[in-house]
């Protein structure tokens, strides 16, 4: 038994400090010291020795088996230590060497100007709102005074989902407003911008889908006045204190009285263009006193409370802000297009 002892402590601790990887070096540490491993088949020979024999072939054994776990951790750290070695030089980073350059992206010149509009809007004292863009008829037309037969609520102009013109997708974000009258305490500042759809032709200047910003104020007291110097201060902190505006009568159903707001053409400067489609003039929202049909469809009280709303253009906000001449190419994704801005 000492003579098998001490074979399997030369085979074994060399076998193991020539163990490639940790693999092999487990598979080897299972075949000699596992349950029903080398080892462990010669020590259940001990009950054939005389008891006289039995202490010194158990110190023997216990020796081979410390032997064999030392050898065994020896190489354990001798292939981590390897495998370390092998994988910083792998690794190895040449800093003298050229980095790599990733285009990294920026915000769509339409959200610049978005962003800035609400910063403006926010600075007045207005709440940012949203609502669907899959709106019922009820609200985007029947409760602004936008009555079954008128011209908007064809079908030749609007995108219904349903056979019976009760589901739509929304044409303007005023339904946001009504839905701001029915549950919001007053007074009432907001602004409400998201994406809206028209049966428009694709020109220069539209979309069959573009974004909106509606805004509103319900208060005491509010006047005409207060909707133009609003307007004015917007246009001016966006474009410039030299910015020239006008005011022209107009109607809609949902205001009375109600109006147009045009900016001077970018492009032309007033002259004539085909941006501008020759009256040097771009209009960019329709504006007006919230009609008192509107307000009182929402349990608001005309003999106390009055109010404005408007609806601006996004994209001809952001043509006039970044003097881009066509609208399509808003929406093209034209790379060397957007690397401008």
């Amino acid at each position: 038994m000492k003579k098998m002892l001490q074979e399997l402590r030369e085979v074994s601790v060399n076998a193991i400090l020539q163990a490639q990887d940790a693999e092999a070096l487990e598979s080897l540490r299972v075949k000699y010291l596992g349950k029903k491993g080398e080892l462990t088949k010669i020590l259940k020979q001990m009950g054939k020795l005389s008891a006289e024999e039995r202490p010194a072939m158990g110190q023997l054994a216990n020796q081979v088996r410390a032997e064999l776990e030392e050898a065994i951790d020896t190489r354990r750290k001798a292939l981590s230590d390897l495998m370390m070695e092998r994988r910083l030089k792998a690794e190895t980073l040449d800093v003298t060497m050229p980095g790599e350059h990733n285009e990294i992206g920026h915000k769509h010149p339409m959200y610049v100007v978005l962003d800035e509009i609400k910063e403006i809007f926010i600075g007045m004292g207005f709440e940012i709102l949203e609502g669907p863009e899959i709106e019922k008829a009820d609200y985007n037309f029947t409760k602004l005074n936008t009555d079954e037969g008128h011209p908007a609520r064809e079908w030749s102009d609007t995108f219904y989902l349903t056979e019976d013109s009760s589901i739509l997708l929304r044409t303007q974000t005023s339904p946001i407003q009504v839905r701001a009258m029915e549950t919001k305490p007053l007074p009432i500042r907001m602004v409400a911008p998201g994406r809206v759809y028209r049966k428009d032709e694709v020109d220069a200047t539209h979309s069959p889908m573009f974004h909106q910003i509606e805004g509103m104020v319900i208060d005491k007291g509010v006047t005409m006045a207060d909707l133009k110097g609003t307007l004015n201060t917007v246009v001016k902190k966006l474009y410039g204190e030299d910015t020239v505006t006008r005011f022209r009568p107009h109607h809609f159903p949902f205001t009375e009285p109600s109006c147009e707001m045009d900016v001077q053409c970018h492009k032309c400067g007033g002259k004539g263009c085909p941006t501008c489609k020759g009256e040097g003039w771009i209009e960019i929202l329709g504006a007006g006193m919230v009609h008192p049909k509107v307000l009182e469809g929402c349990g608001i009280d005309t003999n106390v409370y009055s109010g404005w709303a408007f609806g601006m253009g996004l994209e001809r906000l952001a043509m006039r802000r970044f003097k881009i001449s066509d609208l399509r190419l808003i929406f093209e994704n034209d790379v060397r297009f957007l690397q401008q801005f």
